[in-house]
């Protein structure tokens, strides 16, 4: 992947990963617009990267995410690679949840945000994107796609089905000239899943420069530390690894 003189439109980009690899996009050359659920947020990500541009956008929200669209493709008619970053993790016991709408739509959330957003976004985009020089989609999600953690069920399963969608997407666009790339993160010190739960994760600086390094080179599925072990698993060390990551 060419990382300099691109048009990107990458989700989730205000904090963690998402602004990790915004930043590194910047400064290889490349125009970047971030979004995210808060304002705040996304303007000091712009202060802490020059250049930056953002929308404030709910991508749980169809709506929004049509209007999202219209308007960087608008704004930005140069867009040629969009960045499905964006992801929530909540922690549950499925059985555990009170039987009520209100309780159920903090779950359906995640998966707006994980599945449904990038799918949709990937299709309002495509007709735009066949047009672009040197399209790419790239859509980030988890070594928990190999082999799910029980305590986050709706996130592994909503990053199992990105995978899947991917390969197909990729197939399905083989003879467009539209690349699509997946990165596959380990568990990397972000606040993903709450604040302090993964301090002990792979460094988000270290994770970034490997990643970026390797789409640079034209990998088209990269992982970094574990995540890279998992994508290449066998079924049975992928079961080994689920027992015990689980218990």
């Amino acid at each position: 992947m060419n990382l300099a003189t691109n048009t990107i439109l990458l989700t989730g980009g205000a904090t963690g990963i998402g602004l990790a690899l915004a930043r590194r996009f910047v400064q290889a050359g490349s125009q970047v617009i971030i979004c995210g659920r808060r304002p705040d947020k996304l303007r000091e990500a712009q202060q802490q990267v020059p250049g930056l541009h953002f929308y404030a956008c709910d991508v749980a929200v169809a709506a929004d995410r049509v209007q999202l669209v219209q308007r960087v493709v608008a704004d930005f008619p140069g867009l040629n690679v969009l960045v499905n970053n964006a992801g929530i993790q909540n922690r549950f016991q499925l059985a555990e949840l009170p039987a009520d709408l209100a309780a159920w739509e903090a779950q359906r959330q995640e998966i707006a945000i994980n599945l449904e957003a990038p799918i949709h976004l990937t299709a309002l985009l495509l007709p735009h994107l066949r047009q672009q020089r040197e399209p790419v989609v790239i859509n980030v999600s988890s070594g928990l796609a190999f082999a799910p953690m029980a305590a986050a069920p709706i996130y592994s399963a909503t990053k199992a089905a990105l995978h899947s969608f991917t390969l197909s997407l990729r197939r399905q666009l083989a003879d467009t000239g539209i690349r699509v790339l997946e990165i596959v993160p380990p568990a990397v010190n972000t606040d993903l899943g709450g604040v302090g739960l993964h301090t002990w994760a792979a460094p988000v600086d270290e994770f970034a420069d490997s990643i970026v390094a390797r789409l640079a080179a034209g990998e088209e599925e990269v992982g970094f530390g574990t995540s890279e072990a998992i994508r290449q698993a066998s079924r049975a060390e992928l079961d080994a690894r689920f027992k015990q990551m689980n218990g």
